[in-house]
């Protein structure tokens, strides 16, 4: 057993000298000051074993998604990282497992200029969870309600790779050895896209990050924004790992995988050269696979027109 206790490991692995916050770890409070004009944007979640990651994970692997899915929110808020706070359970102190879990994690939030700055420790199952502080001119966030009929529907990157390793895990679908690494990386190493949703801020008119399905998160914009979409299924950006795949598995893993987050958003047709501009500024691929019309709820379509069967559904904690 490690001699560490609390305080011992917090101060090993997790307490930095702090950069842009006026206060950080080792206080009752962290302090932060947005800067003058700027809005805080908040977003907390947790990452619980056996539910949203494996016991096999890597540490580093598990510390960068730990911080990559709250990064991510604030992505789609168009919103710039400030600091995060980390309340961590796990069973033991296991040095090994938090030279790696601290090293993933705080590359990361190096990479992104977000400072730890606090949090929690205690001794119970593995879980983790991150709040996460970011900030945005004042009127500037960009939201779920903003979406209107006539826009544009974009999505960023390539979506379904991580529902593929997961049916992989399932032995649900059989994989290579070169192909289950990569759509693995994809699941547990997510790329969050901060600075698409800044230089979608003024261009975008409503966004989300996508973490329980393409089709379940656009549900939350369309319902906020009182419109409705339809979807080109055949346009779905994919992986040639996921275009290899039958097609009935590369829909459902592209409309309803899920753990992508990649921003969904989108713009009026009159922003079409913006977004490209955005996308060629940062280096992130977006793509247009639909539109924002007049009405309520979503369809879907093949390159034909023809709608295609939707028989899955979004994740939900509490029904999947």
């Amino acid at each position: 057993m490690s001699a560490l206790g609390e305080f011992d490991l917090i101060a090993a692995y997790f307490t930095r000298p702090v950069q842009r916050a006026v206060l950080g770890v080792g206080d009752d409070c962290a302090l932060l000051a947005p800067g003058h004009g700027m809005q805080m944007a908040i977003s907390s979640d947790m990452l619980v074993e056996g539910r949203h990651f494996l016991s096999t994970v890597a540490p580093d692997r598990l510390g960068h998604k730990a911080l990559a899915v709250n990064l991510s929110d604030l992505a789609a808020c168009g919103a710039r990282p400030v600091a995060f706070t980390l309340a961590l359970s796990m069973p033991r102190v296991d040095e090994a497992f938090l030279a790696g879990f601290s090293r993933g994690l705080l590359a990361l939030a190096d990479a992104h200029g977000c400072e730890l700055v606090g949090g929690d420790t205690t001794q119970g199952p593995l879980n983790i969870c991150i709040t996460v502080f970011g900030e945005v001119p004042a009127g500037q966030a960009l939201l779920r309600s903003g979406a209107r009929a006539g826009d544009h529907l974009y999505v960023s990157g390539t979506v379904g790779d991580a529902r593929l390793a997961l049916e992989a895990f399932r032995g649900t679908a059989a994989l290579s050895g070169d192909t289950f690494e990569r759509v693995r990386l994809a699941m547990e190493q997510p790329q969050p896209r901060v600075t698409l949703g800044l230089a979608l801020r003024g261009v975008a008119s409503s966004a989300i990050d996508i973490s329980d399905g393409l089709l379940g998160d656009l549900r939350h914009v369309l319902r906020r924004s009182g419109v409705a979409a339809v979807i080109d299924a055949d346009a779905l950006p994919r992986s040639a790992d996921l275009s290899a795949q039958p097609v009935a598995l590369r829909y459902e893993c592209g409309l309803a995988g899920g753990d992508d987050y990649e921003l969904l958003f989108t713009a009026p047709a009159s922003h079409a050269a913006r977004v490209a501009q955005a996308s060629r500024e940062t280096g992130v691929p977006v793509t247009r696979i639909g539109r924002i019309e007049q009405g309520a709820g979503v369809r879907v379509v093949d390159h034909t027109g023809a709608e295609v069967p939707m028989t899955f559904g979004a994740f939900d904690h509490f029904k999947s």
